[in-house]
């Protein structure tokens, strides 16, 4: 067996493409979606990150706007920031990006942010809507990787989930929406015991553990569905996921690569939900 390549960057040029024909709708009716991103230092993996955020803004015709503050900010004065794009209609979406310098405390940053432009889905009350299946920002990654699954036709009710990682950003939400869509879900962690037991059951695999090449054809349930989240890069520069790649796609159904599989469909959900913000601007 040979698995299927389930290509992100692919999907996501399909998803943008739509996008973009609702903004220039969204345009039409007086409404410009806007999404304002907020960095704090110099941190040159997120620079790098906040490229590509912008380069998927602009494609698509969502006003961008980059708020780089220095490192020294205090958190009172970043969360009067925040507190001014909350208050200004022309910004749908408000992403703090992260991490964020010692002395500020990310919890309070992340429950600044208005529920209703919380473009990253990490605010409280939107983790909450989620968890109970109501409408709400959805967290961008997971989001990704169910578009990923559904995009692949592939049956996700009733089928066993293992998902190795257990972050707020990703292991736990995409448990929670993949439970939402009526599968059955197992979380491993760092403490889980005999791992390969609990991953060999898994009809999708998702992996999210930030460890290259942690997961090999041995973990891995023939015919199973595998989505590699990790991005990690080597000394040599080359950058890898967290599942040995050339061995499980020889054992898997249907894989993700890396690069080109979640990553791209991370920032075209961020972009998806500053529209759905910008939306509910159009008055009926």
């Amino acid at each position: 067996m040979v698995a299927t390549i389930i290509d992100g960057k692919e999907l996501a040029k399909e998803m943008r493409s739509e996008l973009k024909k609702e903004v220039e709708q969204l345009k039409e009716k007086g409404v410009t979606p806007g999404l304002a991103i907020i960095l704090v230092g110099n941190n040159p993996a997120s620079l790098s990150y906040i490229k590509g955020k912008q380069k998927a803004s602009e494609e698509i015709g969502v006003s961008f706007k980059l708020e780089h503050l220095e490192e020294s900010i205090s958190q009172e004065e970043l969360l009067e920031v925040i507190e001014k794009y909350n208050q200004d209609d022309r910004y749908d979406g408000i992403l703090v990006q992260l991490p964020l310098p010692d002395h500020i405390d990310e919890t309070a940053v992340i429950e600044k942010i208005s529920p209703e432009k919380d473009v990253d889905g990490f605010h409280p009350i939107n983790v909450g809507r989620m968890m109970t299946g109501q409408d709400a920002f959805l967290p961008c990654t997971p989001a990704g990787i169910v578009e990923m699954i559904k995009s692949a036709n592939i049956e996700i009710a009733g089928k066993h989930v293992v998902v190795v990682g257990r972050s707020n950003i990703v292991g736990k939400p995409v448990g929670q929406l993949l439970l939402n869509e009526n599968a059955t879900v197992t979380y491993c962690h760092s403490k889980t015991k005999n791992l390969r037991e609990h991953t060999i059951q898994g009809d999708i695999l998702i992996v999210a553990v930030g460890r290259p090449h942690f997961i090999g054809a041995d973990h891995i349930k023939e015919g199973a569905v595998v989505i590699d989240v990790g991005v990690n890069r080597l000394e040599n520069g080359k950058l890898v996921g967290d599942v040995k790649f050339d061995e499980a796609k020889e054992k898997a159904s249907a894989i993700t690569p890396v690069p080109g599989g979640v990553g791209p469909m991370t920032i075209t959900m961020l972009v998806y939900n500053t529209v759905k913000s910008a939306k509910k601007r159009v008055r009926p």
